[in-house]
């Protein structure tokens, strides 16, 4: 059964996707639980393709419990967010795996920081380039245009291709 790019692999019951099966988005995200009447209904997980992932017990098509697990392994838990919360402004790998020596930043996330195109910010799920307000991702693949909102806050907040990192040079 295909539709508009789409994959599901799995029981069908009066033309519609029912039993467990595997759904392929168009996009590329990928389904794999129950289904029933076409919709996704009771365990399954929603895996994102740039990583990451929903597990949830679905009523209908709408998650009613649900868990957000990151591409690099953090789990979302909304009752017991500790993460970045002003308190504790660690990144989740100084988390896991301590902090580096002093005098080796660690800029983001990802160790080491991807390499900004020049006259690009990093965006978090990939590169923005503000002269012609496009995110790709960092493999270079386009993911969208940046409106108005989301241009401003790139512009104030995240790390850009010019930014030169100062550490600390002992004296000899």
């Amino acid at each position: 059964m295909e539709l508009a790019g789409d994959r599901y692999q799995g029981g069908i019951v009066r033309g519609r996707m029912e039993g467990f099966g595997s759904y392929t988005l168009p996009m590329g995200s990928e389904y794999r639980g129950s289904l029933w009447d076409g919709m996704f209904h009771g365990k399954g997980e929603l895996q994102l393709l740039r990583g990451g992932g929903y597990r949830a017990l679905w009523d209908r098509g709408v998650p009613t419990q649900m868990k957000y697990t990151f591409a690099d392994g953090l789990e979302y838990d909304e009752e017991k967010w500790h993460y970045c919360d002003g308190y504790d402004r660690r990144f989740y790998t100084e988390i896991c795996s301590g902090f580096k020596p002093p005098g080796i930043p660690q800029l983001t996330n990802l160790d080491p920081p991807k390499i900004i195109p020049e006259g690009c910010y990093d965006c978090g799920d990939g590169f923005y380039n503000p002269k012609t307000r496009v995110v790709v991702d960092y493999k270079r693949k386009f993911l969208r245009n940046a409106d108005n909102d989301e241009h401003e806050w790139i512009l104030r907040t995240c790390r850009k291709a010019w930014d030169i990192t100062t550490e600390h040079k002992p004296k000899p």
